[in-house]
Formats: C-alpha cells, structure tokens, sequence
C-alpha cells in the first residue's frame, strides 16, 4: 500500500515533503535524497524534475506564475514574501525571478528541504508546528501563498492557516492559494478520483468550498481579486487570488 500511495503522490501535483506532522493521514511525501538524485540523473532542475517526472505535468509550475504575473500579483514588486509548504521549492525559484523581496519567509516542515532552501536561495525558515504563523508579527507581508498544500490538508487545519494567513498580510497585499473547490469537482470528475486517484488514500484530495474561502477572508478584510483553474494529477485545483484591503 505504501509503494501504492508513494506513486499516487508522486502523480498528484502538489507538492508536500516528508514531515513529522500528519497532515490529514498523508503520510509519505517526496523525499530529499532520492528526488535530489534523481533530478541530477535526468538532467532536470528538481523543479522541472518533479513537473515533468514525477508528476506529468510538464510546465504546470511556470504556467501557474504566468497567470499570477498576469494578474498583477508581482506588479508592486513586493518586499516580504511568505510561503507555507514551500517543498523542493519550485514555485520559490520562479517567484524570485519574478520579484526581489528583501526578505522570503518559509515554513517547512520538512528539515532537508527546509535547509536546502535557506542553503539555495538564502530564505528564513521559521520556525513551525504545521498549525500557525505565530512567528511572522501582523501585518508584515507583501505577498503570502501556498501551491499544492492545501489540498493535503484537513479543512480545519486550512481554516486555522486562512485566519493567519490574512492576519500577517499587509494592508495593500495579496494572498495567493490553491484548494480543490466545488469548480473542480464535476460528477465525473470526482468519479476519476474515486476510480483512478488511488484506493485506500482517502484523505486526499481535500476538498474546500469556494464560497467558504471568499466568505471568510471577507470577514478578515480581504477580497476575491481573481481565480483560475491550475492542473493537478488526474483533475485540477483552483488558484484563488485574494486582496487585503488598504
């Protein structure tokens, strides 16, 4: 069961690693050592590697910062960054060549990715128990986002992450996540999940309500600036694009 799942991870499209932390029963993740070798075996950037190998979605990264280009979401050139599950970091990478911040926060549960990233790109770890934000000080953040975690994780623990999401963001900043809506989750759709997306795995994918999401960052002062759909394993995921009032 466990090679079982092992491949339908390395399928999904997000991008959760090894962690002490059991996230919603998902309990093996991509691993350092061997994702590292494997890269430098293809050739690939561990990025790319994991894009195009493991996932079979070759592009599906970079599309995804296309679209937030598009939309203006690096525009202001923000200062601070912050990224929750950043993983092996491939939306990291492409996000500094898209804005210079003095300062990228990361929480990252998992320690070699954890370390690689501050040894790679010279981000801040913080410190995390996989449940809060306590670290970073209220409204601090130009830009927060997080790529394929949410999916991974129980909708109460997502919940808790939304409040802090929103309570660290600057007045004038985005929120950028992706969770897996009701748009995503046509009657055939969710039969590919339930028939292909792997037997015995049923904590994944997690599924969120749209309108919970714009509701409560509503409440918290952020608004629904823009979504679209990005693609993960056998379906897709929705990218929401919030703005914390100025």
């Amino acid at each position: 069961m466990k090679s079982g799942v092992k491949r339908l991870l390395g399928r999904a499209g997000f991008d959760i690693v090894r962690s002490t932390n059991n996230l919603g029963g998902v309990d093996d993740f991509i691993p350092f050592e061997a994702t590292m070798r494997a890269a430098r075996a293809a050739g690939l950037p561990v990025g790319d590697y994991i894009d195009e190998v493991m996932n079979g979605t070759p592009g599906a990264t970079q599309s995804t910062i296309d679209e937030l280009r598009a939309l203006g979401v690096f525009a202001a050139n923000p200062n601070t960054v912050l990224e929750i599950g950043p993983g092996s970091g491939r939306y990291l990478e492409k996000t500094l060549k898209e804005c210079s911040p003095d300062r990228y926060e990361i929480y990252e549960t998992a320690a070699p990715w954890a370390n690689y990233l501050v040894d790679t790109f010279s981000v801040v770890a913080q410190p995390t128990a996989g449940s809060s934000l306590a670290p970073t000080p209220d409204g601090s953040i130009d830009l927060v986002q997080a790529h394929k975690v949410f999916n991974t994780v129980p909708f109460l623990g997502a919940s808790r992450y939304f409040f802090e999401m929103a309570r660290v963001t600057r007045p004038g900043g985005r929120i950028v996540f992706d969770v897996m809506t009701e748009t995503c989750l046509d009657p055939a759709t969710v039969r590919t999940w339930a028939t292909k997306g792997g037997a015995g795995h049923d904590s994944f994918p997690a599924a969120m309500p749209r309108q919970t999401c714009v509701d409560l960052f509503a409440t918290l002062g952020c608004s629904l600036k823009a979504s679209f759909l990005a693609p993960m394993g056998v379906a897709t995921t929705e990218v929401l694009v919030f703005g914390k009032a100025a």
